[in-house]
């Protein structure tokens, strides 16, 4: 028996372009398979493809550029900038717009070096309101030897950084206005 390497690569190039096309769901005729609701005209059938979205318009693209989304710019959200503000002497480990959160750093002033704070910021909604904001205080607790303790406070402090900043946010809002 004769084998020809060329014939069989073909025989299977062929089998394989089957295969992948036949795997794509084959062709079908819009409208149910029938021709006649298929509009002659190249401009027709493209818009009527874009209409059904199965296509897009690459002149509508971009022309919608920059007005896709509603997305505000961290220098524009009143609340967002007052945290910041309000806790600009602590340095941050995290600083996520898109996330809604901020995150600092363990911070100690030089009065009380084994007792350090942490403060997580996390922003709810874009309105000035109280519930806007969700804000934990970790405190640190080193004795001798470094052993820590780390435990979450809800009090006043957690109360006075939310007063401040729903304070600063309203500023920031009152001077936008008034542009």
């Amino acid at each position: 028996m004769y084998f020809n390497l060329t014939n069989f690569l073909n025989s299977l190039l062929i089998l394989f372009a089957i295969f992948f096309l036949n795997s794509c769901g084959g062709f079908k005729l819009p409208s149910g398979g029938d021709a006649r609701n298929i509009p002659i005209s190249g401009e027709e059938r493209a818009r009527k493809n874009i209409e059904e979205g199965k296509g897009f318009s690459l002149n509508k693209s971009l022309k919608d550029v920059g007005r896709g989304t509603n997305f505000e710019f961290a220098s524009s959200n009143e609340l967002w900038r007052a945290s910041l503000d309000v806790i600009d002497f602590m340095p941050l480990t995290s600083a996520n717009y898109s996330g809604g959160i901020i995150i600092t750093d363990w911070y100690s002033d030089n009065s009380n070096g084994d007792q350090s704070i942490k403060i997580n910021i996390k922003f709810l909604a874009n309105e000035i309101r109280a519930d806007a904001l969700d804000i934990d205080i970790f405190y640190k607790i080193c004795e001798q030897n470094d052993k820590c303790t780390i435990e979450k406070r809800d009090g006043d402090l957690e109360l006075e950084l939310k007063k401040q900043i729903l304070k600063q946010a309203t500023l920031y809002k009152s001077q936008k206005e008034d542009e």
